[in-house]
């Protein structure tokens, strides 16, 4: 950009929601190193903050900082549509929220193990180590184990 930052207001690297941010990227961009947060989402999460989407990581305020937070993990109050969440309908509340950073890793974790305990086919399939959407097995995937045909003598 054509603003020339000082060198204390530059931030190399920043600590949002538990992960580091970069501070020489685009914001936008910075932001997708969250899990959680993808591109359109980042995208979407700085327009609503009314943040110039052509200013680096680094050059942001702790004010601005905290308005991407608070919109990250509120989104249903600044008119993010439910649609673009990432956990839509939760199963145990029926709410739609965003999930980041470790809160996606422990869903994950409870809905394979919900799906183990009640003995559903994916959940099998997440046990055995095998694939899950349908894919065919019959030749890929064997995972480590020797292939090919011995020669008798």
């Amino acid at each position: 950009s054509l603003v020339v930052t000082t060198k204390e207001q530059f931030n190399p690297m920043s600590r949002v929601l538990n992960t580091n941010v970069e501070g020489n990227v685009k914001v936008m961009y910075a932001l997708t190193a969250i899990k959680g947060v993808g591109r359109r989402y980042s995208n979407l999460v700085l327009k609503k903050a009314d943040i110039d989407l052509s200013k680096r990581a680094g050059e942001l305020t702790s004010d601005e900082l905290e308005r991407i937070v608070d919109i990250i993990q509120n989104p249903l109050q600044y008119k993010i549509p439910t649609w673009f969440l990432n956990r839509q309908k939760n199963r145990v509340d029926g709410k739609y929220s965003q999930l980041v950073s470790n809160a996606v890793d422990n869903s994950l974790r409870e809905d394979l193990e919900r799906m183990k305990k009640i003995r559903l086919h994916r959940g099998l399939r997440h046990d055995w180590h095998l694939r899950v959407r349908g894919q065919h097995t019959k030749t890929t995937g064997r995972g480590g184990r020797t292939v090919g045909v011995t020669k008798k003598k």
